[in-house]
């Protein structure tokens, strides 16, 4: 197998990869969670279109924008811990029930792989919900190494996921 070419000749030996947004399209997730999260405080529903923007930077401050939606600063710190522990709650419980692969994600995957590339998969989701994401939309067998937001004292777009998987797969960023 060849590796892949940068332009000036570096090979390419690895990829990092996102999930959410990236090879699944978990809005609809998010927005079952999210609002099993806003009933438990008494909140009305809110759809895809509001959620979407607020996707991508973990959970923590996907929950606290939820609550900016209804709350001021000082209530959303005073039911913070609760609202995730409910939003956990209900995320675990349909986890990937109606996330969808984008098209041709596994054709891709396959590409890299048949390029000879050791793939990653670093999402700011918390390991506990991507691992068994990943198994359950038939992507974890790609992948060598599944970082989580949680997985390290940093997550994206703090550079410290990245420059971990080079360093476990021995590379130079």
């Amino acid at each position: 197998m060849k590796a892949a070419k940068f332009t000036d000749g570096a090979a390419i030996r690895a990829a990092i990869i996102d999930l959410d947004g990236t090879m699944l399209h978990t809005v609809p997730d998010f927005e079952l969670a999210l609002n099993g999260m806003r009933a438990e405080f008494g909140l009305a529903p809110i759809d895809q279109a509001t959620i979407e923007p607020m996707v991508g930077k973990g959970s923590e401050k996907l929950i606290r924008d939820v609550l900016a939606l209804d709350y001021d600063s000082a209530r959303i710190d005073a039911v913070f811990d609760d609202a995730m522990a409910a939003y956990q709650r209900h995320y675990l419980a349909i986890n990937g029930e109606r996330a969808t692969l984008f098209p041709d994600v596994i054709e891709g995957l396959k590409a890299l792989k048949a390029q000879g590339l050791r793939l990653a998969c670093v999402t700011n989701k918390p390991v506990a919900f991507t691992l068994p994401l990943l198994d359950r939309k038939g992507l974890a067998p790609w992948f060598e190494l599944v970082y989580g937001g949680d997985s390290l004292p940093k997550k994206k777009p703090d550079p410290l996921p990245l420059q971990q998987v080079c360093r476990d797969f021995g590379l130079l960023p």
